[in-house]
C-alpha cells in the first residue's frame, strides 16, 4: 500500500476520539421541555488518547482514523451536517501529549519536531490515514465535535521488524477514564510491561498503581500518587515499581484520586515480540473473551478477582459448530485478591474460537477479570497478542485500519442465535462502501473473511451492528507476515457509545448560556 509520511502534528491533526458529551438540545435546537420521555441523541464531543507508539528507530507506525454514518433522530444521514445543538462545529484534532519522566532515572526523550502541513478529517463515512515513523513519535490526545463525535474510532498500528520490541502491535485508542483493569501483566526478567497514562485534560491527574500476583498484593512503591501533568503521558516500568521476586501473572490495577487518564499497557517479551494489552471489561461473573486464532500455539488464560469471594471458573470454547470444555483444563479456581492463570494447550486445534468463562455454580456469580495471552509461531519466530474480556456490543462498534488481505472478523454469541450487518467503509484513497449481514449461531465463534470495500485504495474500517437475537462479542485480527514471522495483533471491539439519553425535561438549557 503507497502512503505519504505525515509530520507528527499532521498525524495529530488527522484523528480523534471516542466516548463523549452530548449537548442538552433537541436535535432541531428547540425546547422540548413538554415531552415526556427521555431522547437519545448524538454525542458532540469526545475524547481520544493514543499512546507513545515504540522507542524503536525501526518502527513504522500507521494510524486510521473514523467516523461511521450515523443517522439523526429524524432518520436523516447525518454525513455531511454541520451537527447539531450547541456543539455544532465539526473539528477533530489530536495534538502530541511530550513524555514525562515516571521513576527515578528515567528521561523523557527530546521533543518532536514540529509540523508544517496539517491534515484536516471534515466528514464522517471516510477513512483517513497518516504515519509517524521513528522512535520519537509521542502519545495524541485529542479531541472530536459535531458529527464526526460519535463512534469516532483511531487505530494506531506500529510495525517493529527488528530488535528487542519487534512485533506487530496495535491499539486502538481509548477513551479517559478513572479505573482501568489489566490481567496478564508480568515483570518476569524476559518482559518489560510499561503501563502507559495519557491526560487529555488542562489540569494534572494522579493515579495510582497497584500490583496482584499469584499470591496476592505485591509490596510495590512509588505507585501511589503518580502525577501525569496536564495534556501529557507517562509511562510507568512495572518491574521498578516492586522489590519482590519477578513474577509471571500480574493483574495490574490503575485508578484515579484525582482527573483522569487513558490507560493502555505495552508489553515486550524478549522470546515473543510485543504488543499492546488493552484493559480488560468490567468485572463480572461471566466473561467472553473473543478472536483466538485458529493457528494459536499457545493460549495462557489470566484472571483476578477484585472482590472479597474466590471464584470458580467454567472454562469453555465456543468454535464455529459449539460450545466444548476444553480437555486440558475445565476450570479456574480464582482466590480473593489474587492472580490466577492456566495454560490452554492444543486449544484451538485449527479452528477460530472464543473463551467463555462462567460460574461453575450459577447462583455465586463472582465478578472477575480476565485476558489471554496468544502466541503464534514457535523458536524463534513466535509473535504475541493478547485478548481481554470484552463487553458485549449493544449499538455499534468499529475498528479501523483493516487491509485487502490479513484481517479476520471473530463474532461470538454466547446465549442465543444473533443476527449482526457488517459494513466496510471506503478507502482511505479510495473504494465503495459494502455490506454485509452475518448470522452467528448460539454458544459459536464464527471467523469471517470481512468484506472488502469494491475498488478498495488504502486501508478501511468496520462496523458491527447487532440487528437481531442475543448478545454478540467481537474482535478484529490483523495479520502481517514479517520475515517468516506470523505477526498478528488482535484488537476486541467495545461499543462506541455514540449516543447518549437526555431528559427531555431538560433538553434546552440555551438560557444558561446568556
Amino acid at each position: 500500500m503507497k502512503r505519504t509520511t505525515l509530520s507528527l502534528i499532521a498525524v495529530a491533526t488527522a484523528l480523534a476520539a471516542v466516548t463523549g458529551f452530548a449537548a442538552l438540545t433537541a436535535p432541531d435546537g428547540s425546547s422540548s421541555a413538554g415531552a415526556k420521555a427521555p431522547a437519545r441523541l448524538p454525542v458532540e464531543r469526545s475524547s481520544l488518547l493514543c499512546p507513545a507508539p515504540s522507542t524503536s528507530e525501526v518502527a513504522e507506525t500507521v494510524y486510521t482514523s473514523y467516523t461511521p454514518a450515523g443517522k439523526d433522530t429524524a432518520g436523516k444521514t447525518a454525513a455531511g451536517k454541520a451537527g447539531t445543538g450547541k456543539a455544532g462545529a465539526v473539528k477533530a484534532e489530536l495534538v502530541p501529549a511530550p513524555l514525562a519522566a515516571a521513576a527515578p532515572g528515567e528521561t523523557p526523550p527530546k521533543k518532536p519536531s514540529t509540523a508544517k502541513a496539517p491534515a484536516t478529517v471534515t466528514q464522517p463515512g471516510t477513512p483517513v490515514g497518516a504515519e509517524a515513523n521513528g522512535g520519537a513519535a509521542p502519545a495524541l490526545t485529542g479531541k472530536a465535535t459535531g458529527t464526526l463525535a460519535p463512534g469516532w474510532t483511531v487505530q494506531q498500528t506500529t510495525m517493529v521488524p527488528a530488535g528487542g520490541a519487534r512485533g506487530l502491535l496495535g491499539v486502538s485508542c481509548t477513551a479517559p477514564d478513572t479505573d482501568f483493569w489489566f490481567p496478564a501483566a508480568s515483570t518476569a526478567k524476559e518482559r518489560q510491561d510499561y503501563v502507559h497514562l495519557t491526560n487529555p485534560d488542562d489540569t494534572a491527574a494522579v493515579a495510582d498503581i497497584e500490583l496482584h500476583g499469584p499470591q496476592g498484593a505485591l509490596k510495590s512503591q512509588l505507585t501511589e500518587g503518580i502525577p501525569v501533568p496536564a495534556h501529557s503521558s507517562v509511562p510507568v516500568l512495572l518491574s521498578t515499581l516492586t522489590a519482590e521476586s519477578p513474577a509471571a501473572d500480574v493483574t495490574v490495577h490503575v485508578t484515579t484520586r484525582t482527573g483522569r487518564v487513558g490507560a493502555v499497557l505495552g508489553v515486550a517479551d524478549d522470546k515473543a515480540g510485543s504488543d499492546w494489552l488493552p484493559a480488560s471489561a468490567d468485572p463480572a461473573g461471566s466473561l467472553v473473551l473473543p478472536g483466538i486464532p485458529k493457528d494459536a500455539t499457545s493460549v495462557r488464560l489470566v484472571a483476578y478477582a477484585p472482590g472479597e469471594d474466590d471464584a470458580d471458573l467454567k472454562i469453555q470454547l465456543a468454535g464455529p459448530s459449539g460450545t466444548i470444555v476444553p480437555a486440558s483444563a475445565q476450570s479456574l479456581n480464582v482466590k480473593s485478591g489474587m492472580t490466577a492463570a492456566v495454560d490452554l494447550p492444543d486449544l484451538t486445534r485449527g479452528e477460530a474460537g472464543s473463551l467463555l468463562l462462567t460460574p461453575s455454580d450459577p447462583k455465586k456469580a463472582t465478578p472477575v477479570v480476565a485476558a489471554l495471552r496468544v502466541v503464534r509461531g514457535k523458536g524463534d519466530k513466535q509473535e504475541i497478542a493478547f485478548i481481554p474480556a470484552a463487553a458485549a456490543i449493544t449499538a455499534r462498534a468499529t475498528v479501523a485500519d483493516n487491509r485487502s488481505a490479513g484481517s479476520t472478523l471473530s463474532l461470538t454469541a454466547p446465549g442465543a442465535d444473533a443476527t449482526v450487518k457488517v459494513t466496510a467503509s471506503a478507502g482511505t484513497q479510495g473504494g465503495t462502501p459494502v455490506t454485509k449481514t452475518v448470522t452467528v449461531k448460539a454458544g459459536t465463534t464464527t471467523a469471517i473473511t470481512p468484506p472488502v470495500p469494491e475498488g478498495l485504495k488504502g486501508t478501511y474500517a468496520l462496523t458491527v451492528e447487532p440487528v437481531s437475537g442475543g448478545p454478540v462479542h467481537a474482535s478484529r485480527t490483523l495479520a502481517l507476515p514479517e520475515k517468516g514471522i506470523q505477526m498478528f495483533t488482535v484488537q476486541t471491539l467495545t461499543d462506541d457509545r455514540g449516543t447518549v439519553e437526555v431528559p427531555s425535561a431538560r433538553q434546552d438549557l440555551s438560557v444558561l448560556d446568556d
